[in-house]
């Protein structure tokens, strides 16, 4: 298996992640984790409309991605993981998932949280969360679309201490 993309933000699956992000990864498999559309039937059935042709989805719970993953259920798949927050992916990384870049992509705006871009806002109790995923050899970068120059984010995260 393969981890080809993995992108923060906050709409999971849209328009300029499956016109752009997955046919530029290669994917075979766009798999969103979060456990709220994963529950949501209508949310759910919404991602799975907006996957294109071609690539295999799910729309799962972040349980049933660390069974899964360690069932190495997608071991012969080119995955791009889409989730809304840092700590699916640490805790993707400490299940011994590799990961080698996450793409911070499009998030809320929160008061009192570190602008790196324009879309692209890390809440204060993010920074150990981001901190870690860095110590273990995750690159981190600020990107809405694949045009986009890469903005590193641990200056960022110096700024928020």
């Amino acid at each position: 298996m393969a981890i080809v993309g993995a992108r923060i933000d906050n709409r999971l699956l849209h328009g300029i992640v499956a016109t752009t992000w997955l046919p530029q990864s290669n994917a075979t498999r766009v798999m969103v984790i979060d456990d709220a559309t994963a529950n949501d039937q209508m949310l759910k059935e919404s991602m799975k409309l907006a996957r294109p042709a071609g690539i295999a989805i799910s729309v799962i719970t972040e349980n049933t991605a660390l069974a899964n993953f360690a069932k190495k259920k997608y071991d012969r798949q080119r995955v791009f993981v889409l989730a809304k927050t840092p700590n699916v992916f640490l805790n993707l990384i400490n299940s011994k998932i590799k990961i080698n870049k996450l793409i911070l992509g499009g998030t809320l705006t929160y008061d009192n949280a570190i602008k790196v871009t324009n879309r692209a806002y890390i809440k204060k109790t993010e920074i150990p969360v981001y901190k870690e995923i860095l110590d273990k050899g995750t690159q981190v970068v600020s990107m809405y679309t694949t045009n986009d120059d890469p903005t590193a984010i641990e200056p960022f995260l110096k700024k928020g201490v």
